[in-house]
């Protein structure tokens, strides 16, 4: 069994906020994959499905980003679920707007939500980094995060929940650099991603 958990902020205000692009992917992949209903417990929302042959608990923890370990910790706990079958979907400054990366552990580069979460389980967890960008200074993060993606965002925002969503069963099977060449290949088909960003890609 695997947990899926995207991160955000409870309630309408919140919505449309770039913090709050892992609320939108789970939402997505519950979607499209026919889950059950959401349903209220363990300090938030859950929903259950299977990603091909994985069963998958999908979370939305409600406790507001910063107490998010919590909630997490709460489900892993219930279902028995280890670490490393633990998967949080989050907002990254760091990447471009539409860039996908996943990766097991590490640090977590002033994320509140990924901070409380480590906390309460542990650091060995696989994230799934959904790029918003950055808007250049320090000073400018907290609003640019807690901010809604603009008019012009939609489309690739939209592009990219649908993505991941459609390649989430290979990240419930562990092969991550697939899943994130699969979802980078589609947003470029869209238009979305430039060919040679780097000149790695």
């Amino acid at each position: 069994m695997r947990l899926f958990v995207g991160l955000g902020n409870p309630g309408a205000k919140y919505a449309r906020n770039r913090h709050n692009i892992g609320f939108m992917a789970v939402d997505e992949i519950a979607r499209r994959h026919g889950f059950a209903p959401w349903r209220r417990r363990f300090q938030g929302e859950t929903s259950e499905g299977t990603l091909g042959t994985e069963r998958v608990i999908l979370l939305k923890p409600t406790t507001y980003m910063n107490d998010s370990g919590r909630s997490v910790q709460e489900a892993a706990s219930f279902f028995k679920i280890a670490m490393g079958d633990v998967t949080v979907f989050h907002d990254e400054l760091e990447l471009p707007p539409g860039k996908v990366r996943v990766k097991i552990g590490g640090g977590i580069a002033g994320h509140n939500g990924l901070r409380s979460i480590s906390a309460h389980i542990g650091n060995d967890y696989r994230r799934v980094r959904l790029g918003i960008g950055h808007p250049g200074v320090k000073e400018l993060v907290h609003g640019h995060v807690l901010s809604d993606f603009a008019k012009a965002d939609n489309d690739w925002v939209t592009a990219l929940c649908e993505a991941v969503a459609e390649h989430a069963g290979l990240v419930a099977k562990g092969t991550d650099a697939t899943f994130a060449n699969r979802v980078h290949l589609a947003m470029q088909a869209k238009g979305f991603l430039t060919k040679d960003e780097n000149g790695k890609e």
